[in-house]
């Protein structure tokens, strides 16, 4: 049931921020420049991984030619002044509100840079929702576990479970590294393929996630 968790860890970007589209469409424009091909959402979806580097590499750019400094660096300036161009995830608002109906608290643990992951959450008028909001302290997207770990210490008091809410292989990773229970929704950056092959509940959208907390708990 809800009530065996005492805390929910949400991912932002492909998790709460339907950003997936705004995502393909930056790193076409540039796959262009370089004369390489670009990619549908569906090959997106399928290549996308962690750390960031690693997924450039499947997309075709060759960092022999140029550094993934330089690719990231025009990759996070795009996305950065396009980023308002983004919405929320249907249910959302709802979902952030129901679990605080039910005293259940709420973190954000990304890897999307910590400031300016304040200001996009502050945009959405979210803050009141969340204790703790966490991102990484550099643009290259490269691994939050030890952040996780961190964060752990400051909402674990070992009275009921945490639970972690993500959309990528990468986020059951972490959650099996900090030791929280971990859903996957499949309407963010991986496909629903790969994140099957996790092992831990899949929803096919938020709202889905969110009709099984209003009808049945988790």
């Amino acid at each position: 049931m809800l009530s065996n968790y005492k805390h929910i860890i949400w991912d932002w970007n492909g998790t709460l921020l339907n950003d997936v589209g705004l995502c393909v469409d930056i790193v076409n424009n540039i796959l262009v420049k370089k004369n390489l091909n670009p990619l549908s959402i569906i090959e997106y979806k399928n290549i996308f991984t962690f750390p960031i580097r690693n997924y450039y590499e499947r997309a075709g750019f060759d960092f022999s030619q140029y550094t993934f400094e330089e690719v990231g660096l025009e990759w996070m300036y795009e996305y950065e002044r396009r980023r308002l161009e983004c919405m929320l995830h249907s249910g959302v608002t709802e979902t952030l509100m129901l679990l605080k109906e039910n005293r259940i608290g709420q973190s954000i643990l990304s890897a999307y840079p910590h400031n300016t992951l304040l200001e996009i959450i502050a945009h959405f008028s979210l803050n009141d929702f969340f204790t703790h909001i966490v991102g990484l302290d550099n643009i290259y997207a490269t691994s939050k576990v030890e952040l996780g770990k961190a964060l752990m210490k400051k909402i674990s008091n070992g009275n009921g479970k945490v639970l972690l809410v993500g959309d990528t292989e990468h986020d059951c990773e972490v959650a099996e590294e900090i030791g929280t229970d971990c859903v996957l929704i499949a309407d963010g950056h991986q496909s629903k393929q790969k994140l099957l092959a996790c092992n831990v509940p899949v929803f096919d959208s938020l709202l889905e996630f969110s009709s099984r907390l209003n009808n049945s708990g988790l």
